[in-house]
């Protein structure tokens, strides 16, 4: 299982990449294997403010629907497009260009409350 270091988790399986007072955002490799193949990913939160744990979005796969949970309070200001023509892509690269969402972060300290790779990695196993 694929769990690298250099980013955040939360417990309901999103990765957060901290850029500056920006975060990247997507599903761990560990969720994607769990959902199976990827059929769609739906984001129509982009441009809203949303507080931490509430949805922003969903991930279909064959057999599941599954929400997807904001690790942290701020504004979505983009969503990965190629997701909708290739929604598979969060299968093969879940850290890369199978990322999801990039948030304006709104209150830095939340950071704080999200779990390390070492953390994740004991929540899963």
């Amino acid at each position: 299982m694929n769990i690298p270091a250099e980013l955040k988790y939360t417990k309901d399986h999103e990765w957060v990449r901290i850029e500056g007072d920006e975060a990247v955002i997507g599903i761990t490799d560990f969720a994607q294997s769990e959902l199976g193949d990827i059929v769609f990913v739906e984001v129509e939160t982009e441009g809203e403010s949303i507080q931490s744990e509430e949805i922003f979005g969903s991930v279909e796969a064959v057999k599941t629907v599954s929400d997807l949970f904001m690790p942290l309070s701020g504004e979505v200001i983009s969503f990965n497009s190629e997701l909708e023509d290739a929604p598979e892509v969060v299968n093969s690269d879940p850290y890369g260009e199978g990322w999801m969402i990039r948030v304006k972060i709104s209150d830095a300290s939340e950071v704080d409350a999200l779990l390390s790779a070492e953390q994740y990695k004991d929540l899963i196993s």
